[in-house]
């Protein structure tokens, strides 16, 4: 992981509570690309006893935010699309993987898929992000790690 990916990445795992709380784990981050995980839980199911879109659908978020600012520029969502492909197991293991398609001056493009632990295709997802003038410190000081 570089120094800069380093960072950011400390910083998402500790920042993003919603992240925390779901349980979502950032297994690998690099400039560009993220890979992201996470076991369901009972609670995450919706009426029909399957697990909740929303709940596929965080985790890919989480990936895409990680990859998106994996750069050391902050940069925040402007558009996600979702494609539920197959509803995993209530309790499966998910891992999502992001790569960034195309990165321009101002916004950037990602592809997101989320598989169960067996490899079938749970989601696929497009985000378009908006990349801010803020960049991460350099020394990584938790206290303030964006400066505006």
């Amino acid at each position: 992981m570089t120094d800069i990916a380093s960072r950011v990445a400390e910083f998402m795992s500790e920042r993003d509570l919603f992240a925390r709380h779901l349980g979502i784990e950032l297994l690998e981050l690099r400039p560009g690309y993220s890979r992201v995980g996470l076991n369901l839980q009972p609670h995450m199911v919706n009426g029909l006893g399957i697990p909740h879109g929303s709940v596929i659908f965080a985790l890919a978020d989480f990936g895409f935010a990680a990859a998106c600012n994996s750069h050391g520029r902050a940069a925040v969502a402007l558009s996600m699309d979702i494609h539920f492909l197959r509803s995993p197991a209530p309790d499966a293991r998910l891992e999502g993987e992001t790569t960034e398609v195309r990165r321009g001056h101002r916004t950037a493009l990602y592809r997101m898929t989320v598989n169960d632990a067996e490899g079938n295709a749970v989601a696929e997802l497009h985000g378009m992000a908006y990349r801010k003038d803020t960049q991460f410190l350099a020394d990584g000081d938790q206290r303030s790690a964006i400066s505006d």
